[in-house]
């Protein structure tokens, strides 16, 4: 029981600091100024600018909430420990600990997200690369692990376009995730991941290696980019995949291209073509913004689609399935011998240890 109270001691401490350091009363401030904004009648009138108030809110407010359950729960848990009748309930009381130890592991994490755009929301792009086949499969199944992860971040997911693959898997899908911190989480996924297994699309049922290349930009609501109408393409075509009525059956998709850079963004989920063009221009405008930020020609080839080194010797993380099992960060060193996991979601403990790295 000692040892149980000393480590409910040692994460209160722990919590308190990491509470005065993200100035959580600050933060409550300027929560309940945006909260008398949004009680403005005339609020929704400019509905650029009320969206923008209203994502900081949330922001904001899950912040806040998500750092006073964790003091709450962890001061009923001392609470628990220090009354004698609950004695019995030391192994439910030190489960409970794991929990909220996992908890403030994940919270922690935000201390190292300090980037211009961290607290933005993110656009992922996944483009199949060398493998064939297989490497289509493995961009589905690198979609299916993020989903996993954003659902169990109860963040919310709209996936803008998705293209299918001849026989399996898919060609490229980009999804819009919104949450607190988004970007700032999913920024250090960028790059190229490597899948080693039995490939199943091989009659000998051999090992192969594929490739895909993930793309993470930040949403940017207010991008003061001049962008001439003469500079755009607009191609419409066909929507494929789930969609709403008329959606299949009319040229609703929007694919936006910008002339002198070669960047292209498009979206088919929205019901009308109006609608998908204002969402690939947000994506557009992202590319955009951080194409022009990027310092290296192999940023600005990538962002435009010509980085087609999706290869040997680019990868940033390797899942590795056959002849044994283990996911290796190739940048951190960071590694664990269960792909499954991580593949099913598990992605926090290499997020961190990235931002770690980043920092130090």
């Amino acid at each position: 029981m000692e040892e149980l109270k000393n480590k409910i001691k040692d994460l209160t401490v722990k919590i308190e600091q990491a509470i005065k350091i993200v100035k959580l009363d600050d933060k409550q401030k300027t929560l309940d100024q945006l909260k008398q904004l949004m009680s403005d009648p005339d609020f929704w009138q400019d509905k650029n600018k009320a969206q923008e108030i209203s994502t900081q809110y949330n922001v904001l407010h899950d912040l806040i909430e998500a750092w006073h359950d964790l003091s709450g729960q962890i001061f009923d848990l001392q609470a628990l420990l220090d009354d004698e009748q609950f004695e019995d309930l030391l192994p439910d009381i030190s489960e409970q600990l794991e929990s909220i130890e996992l908890k403030y592991d994940n919270l922690a994490t935000q201390l190292f997200l300090t980037g211009k755009y961290d607290q933005s929301s993110a656009i992922i792009t996944i483009n199949a690369g060398a493998g064939g086949d297989d490497a289509q499969d493995w961009a589905m199944m690198l979609e299916r692990m993020y989903l996993r992860f954003v659902e169990d971040n109860n963040w919310k997911v709209s996936i803008l376009s998705r293209s299918s693959g001849a026989i399996a898997g898919i060609k490229s899908v980009t999804f819009k995730v919104e949450g607190a911190y988004v970007y700032g989480y999913l920024k250090t996924e960028a790059g190229v991941h490597r899948l080693v297994r039995l490939s199943p699309f091989d009659a000998d049922h051999a090992r192969h290696t594929s490739f895909a290349m993930v793309e993470v930009l930040p949403e940017l609501q207010k991008v003061e980019i001049d962008i001439k109408s003469e500079d755009l393409r607009i191609d419409t075509y066909r929507a494929s995949g789930h969609g709403g009525q008329s959606v299949n059956t009319t040229d609703s998709a929007v694919r936006i291209t910008h002339l002198p850079t070669n960047l292209t963004a498009s979206c088919q989920n929205e019901r009308s073509q109006l609608q998908n063009k204002n969402q690939a221009l947000i994506h557009l405008q992202s590319k955009l913004a951080r194409y022009y930020e990027a310092v290296k020609d192999e940023e600005k080839q990538l962002l435009r689609g010509e980085y087609t080194a999706a290869a040997w010797g680019n990868q940033i993380r390797s899942y590795v399935l056959h002849p044994y099992k283990l996911v290796k960060d190739h940048r951190t060193k960071f590694e664990v011998n269960n792909p499954e996991q991580v593949l099913d979601g598990q992605l926090m403990p290499f997020i961190k240890s990235r931002l770690e790295d980043l920092v130090s």
